[in-house]
């Protein structure tokens, strides 16, 4: 059997986006310092990336293939079942990649500690060899993570490992009809959004804290969603009954926009990446098939 291919997944710098932006380094340095920053703050960060990413680099075995690719090129890469992801960066790398595989294994890895939680990213960039060795050989543990999808009537379709907005895509009220577990409800509102397990540590979770939600929210590896609407308006057309609720595996939850423009859907957060959703446009959220397998041990 052939050795499998790693692909290897990172987002710009804090450092790259800055000289991106400014053009040269010292441009850069010229724009922090009228801020009070300095730049070596942001190279000693670079620094510790570089390394990390050496330490990665010399842990992949030289028979095996390998790819480096960038978030904003996820969405155009030709994926391979047998791939090994390395997701090296913040927990918010690895949503991002989660939607676009089928199963491959993910091992998430934390370049800055001090910084960044790791409930995604949870190894040290040390143990890179050791985990895509048990990952080859079939003996890593293995967690999976439900994703939740929406599939709308004229073929678009996206999913997303945290949750996913549906709304206007400038943030204005929204009008649509929403349909849950029997009921039908016309309602305007500053959107809604639909999360999972994973999504239920972060948005969702502020969301029921605020309003001291009376549903339960689903647990990472749980096949259920947690669907909340946000600011519902009470009028005499619309209405504030269906505002929360849990979307089994069996069930689902549908939207029907009712917005003339700026209908959109898009998922954790990135809004680049969104479905449009003219007058009309049925839009159906439920648990996706695919799970994101992220290597833990």
């Amino acid at each position: 059997m052939s050795p499998p291919r790693v692909v290897v997944v990172t987002r710009p710098t804090e450092l790259e986006l800055l000289i991106a932006r400014h053009g040269t380094r010292e441009q850069a340095r010229f724009a922090l310092r009228q801020l009070s920053q300095s730049i070596e703050t942001y190279e000693h960060r670079q620094q510790r990336f570089d390394d990390v990413m050496t330490l990665v680099s010399q842990a992949i075995p030289s028979r095996w293939r390998r790819s480096r690719i960038a978030r904003a090129d996820l969405q155009s890469f030709v994926w391979d079942p047998a791939d090994v992801v390395l997701a090296v960066g913040q927990d918010g790398l690895v949503a991002n990649v989660a939607k676009y595989l089928a199963g491959q294994p993910v091992i998430g890895i934390n370049p800055d500690p001090e910084r960044f939680d790791g409930t995604l990213v949870r190894h040290a960039a040390d143990r890179t060899g050791y985990l895509l060795a048990r990952t080859a050989e079939g003996n890593a543990e293995i967690e999976e993570r439900t994703l939740v999808e929406v599939s709308v009537d004229d073929g678009q379709h996206l999913k997303a490992l945290n949750e996913i907005f549906i709304g206007h895509r400038a943030h204005q009220s929204a009008s649509y009809r929403i349909r849950f577990d029997g009921r039908e409800e016309r309602q305007s509102s500053s959107g809604l959004i639909v999360a999972t397990g994973t999504g239920s540590t972060g948005w969702a979770r502020s969301i029921a804290r605020d309003r001291h939600a009376q549903i339960a929210l689903p647990r990472p590896a749980d096949h259920t969603l947690a669907f909340f609407v946000r600011e519902a308006f009470p009028s005499r057309a619309t209405g504030t009954t269906l505002t929360e609720g849990i979307v089994s595996a069996e069930h689902q939850l549908e939207i029907v926009s009712e917005l003339s423009e700026g209908g959109v859907a898009f998922g954790d957060g990135i809004e680049d990446d969104r479905l449009r959703l003219g007058f009309g446009a049925r839009a159906v959220f439920r648990s996706a098939r695919d799970r994101l397998r992220l290597v833990i041990a």
